[in-house]
């Protein structure tokens, strides 16, 4: 099945002498979409046959033969370069890179949470879980939704795993006539090892209010669930959510359904767009891989191009990118060696060295994009979180396991981040049982169930940059509800993302470096190579960026600022 976004379209068969020799499909990057025809002649000439073409940046999808059609192709003119669209991220047999990221954002699943002293909430205006949302506190949403609690006719997009549109938060919110799915299921790789699981939908293709991973349904209840008396609201909890996914159920993200995602977005009018992920299999892409083969090298090279284009399109129609800084725990303005590219096809990761001029982490260090640094209750920076003064923007509650040592809430699940949970993947990991009943293993998690009437949600704690980036997400679309003007032409609302960008850095909380600058995680049960160092001062710094997201300031001062 052939999910093609707005701008995109079928063309040029190849020729004759070239058919039934395709079996593999490729992204293929237009140098002048102006030229488009001489384009697509090379990609005849060398075997390839387009079956899809995005017109708003210039990418063909193409099926060519396994060997020889990247090189071949990259050397006409009128080609950026080309890389497979066919499964290249996780390692599918081992799940490894997958397990890796869960590592990081269950990381109370993993090791021992305790549990978490007891303590007086306040529910008043809010949702009967909020007391736990220590994040919605820190960017002071609680009291900005006395003045603005966000607008439906601003639109967020969620490109991500997909979004549980059926979840009782997340429903009242939720845009399923703009909602999207770009990703096919693969339920098994090449060499027979299980990659998403098994397909739960005719022809492999989840419906666009689906999440089978959980991460993106995650992400959407921080932005907008709704403020509706029942179990957890969002930053911004009356904006519409809108599901342009581009995620595999097991966490990978390909270069094909995040550039169509991004230009889909683009074209509908959505005001914001969170991005919390890497695209794969690259950690990092460098221009000069001096470690790569040809084809490696070339598409590398096709994916910083083709996601660079992407970007600028969305931002030149009115769109704020929001990004997660990564997990990786150093200094994206210093990286370290990478040692987990590429992550497919399994075990085949090397040691790669890295130059910081040439190399990128997308989209989080693409153009405009607003980078977003995690911390934890204490507001220290979470031990995994990247940071650094080339890339950290803002910083934002991301959930820290480790935060608060010497005191209670030491390793409890409430220092991470609570959000909505779909059903389908709590019971497939096992937190819930068939009845619905929260299992031993989600208690010790920290899952919570709330029921109301036939309603029922599930909720998970998780940590990381990606649940930083949705509270800055949030805080951007309560920008454009306050701020924003009718959108010409389009049912919403619209405001220049250099504008949405300006009030959210301006109005930021300011926080200063540590004393002393350098942070050691030792004692909390690192290594050394976790250890972090602060540069800049209280106005702009590599661990807050900016500062803190703050709703409250954003929307009652953001105006002097534009």
């Amino acid at each position: 099945m052939s999910l093609i976004a707005a701008g995109t379209s079928a063309a040029g068969a190849a020729p004759a002498s070239s058919a039934g020799q395709q079996d593999t499909e490729y992204t293929v990057l237009i140098e002048d979409p102006g030229n488009r025809d001489f384009a697509i002649d090379a990609v005849h000439k060398a075997g390839g046959e387009v079956v899809r073409d995005n017109k708003a940046i210039g990418v063909l999808t193409v099926k060519a033969p396994a060997n020889g059609f990247v090189e071949q192709v990259s050397a006409s003119k009128d080609i950026v370069g080309a890389a497979r669209t066919k499964p290249i991220g996780h390692a599918p047999v081992a799940k490894a890179e997958k397990v890796k990221r869960d590592n990081v954002e269950k990381e109370n699943t993993t090791t021992e949470a305790k549990k978490a002293p007891a303590e007086s909430k306040s529910t008043a205006g809010m949702d009967p879980l909020d007391g736990d949302l220590w994040g919605l506190n820190l960017v002071r949403s609680n009291i900005a939704r006395a003045k603005q609690a966000g607008d439906k006719r601003v639109y967020v997009g969620i490109l991500d795993t997909g979004v549980d549109g059926s979840h009782p938060d997340i429903a009242p919110n939720f845009n399923n006539e703009l909602s999207r799915n770009f990703t096919v299921d693969i339920p098994n790789d090449s060499d027979g090892g299980e990659f998403d699981g098994p397909c739960e939908f005719r022809g492999c293709v989840d419906p666009a209010n689906w999440d089978d991973g959980g991460h993106g349904t995650h992400v959407a209840g921080t932005i907008g669930a709704a403020a509706n008396g029942f179990g957890i609201s969002g930053v911004a909890p009356n904006v519409s959510l809108v599901n342009i996914r581009g995620g595999q159920d097991a966490g990978s993200f390909f270069l094909q359904p995040v550039v169509d995602a991004l230009t889909y977005g683009a074209d509908i009018g959505l005001d914001v767009i969170n991005m919390s992920f890497y695209v794969d299999p690259w950690y990092m892409n460098c221009i000069n891989d001096s470690t790569a083969s040809a084809e490696e090298q070339l598409e590398q090279r096709t994916i910083i191009a083709s996601v660079q284009r992407a970007l600028n399109y969305a931002h030149r129609k009115g769109v704020t990118l929001i990004g997660a800084a990564g997990n990786n725990h150093e200094d994206l303005g210093k990286p370290r060696q990478d040692i987990v590219s590429p992550n497919y096809p399994p075990n085949h990761n090397r040691p790669r060295p890295v130059d910081n001029a040439t190399c990128l982490n997308l989209p989080t260090e693409g153009n405009h994009v607003i980078s977003v640094s995690a911390l934890g209750p204490s507001t220290a920076k979470a031990d995994y979180s990247n940071y650094g003064l080339e890339q950290t923007a803002i910083s934002a509650p991301g959930g820290y396991f480790r935060d608060g040592l010497g005191t209670p809430w030491y390793r409890t699940n409430e220092n991470m981040i609570l959000s909505t949970y779909p059903k389908n993947v709590a019971l497939a990991e096992g937190n819930i049982d068939a009845a619905g009943n929260i299992t031993p293993a989600g208690l010790a998690a920290g899952v919570k169930k709330e029921v109301q009437g036939d309603k029922v949600g599930y909720y998970q704690f998780l940590q990381g940059t990606s649940m930083a980036a949705p509270h800055a997400t949030g805080v951007a679309a309560l920008i454009v509800s306050q701020y924003g003007k009718k959108d010409k032409g389009r049912p919403g609302l619209t405001m220049d993302p250099d504008k949405v960008e300006k009030v959210l850095y301006k109005t930021a909380i300011q926080r200063a470096c540590p004393n002393p600058r350098t942070v050691s995680y030792v004692n909390v049960g690192r290594t050394p190579e976790f250890d972090a160092t602060c540069e800049g001062d209280s106005k702009f710094n590599g661990f807050y960026g900016h500062g803190i997201v703050d709703a409250y300031g954003a929307v009652t001062r953001g105006g002097q600022f534009l």
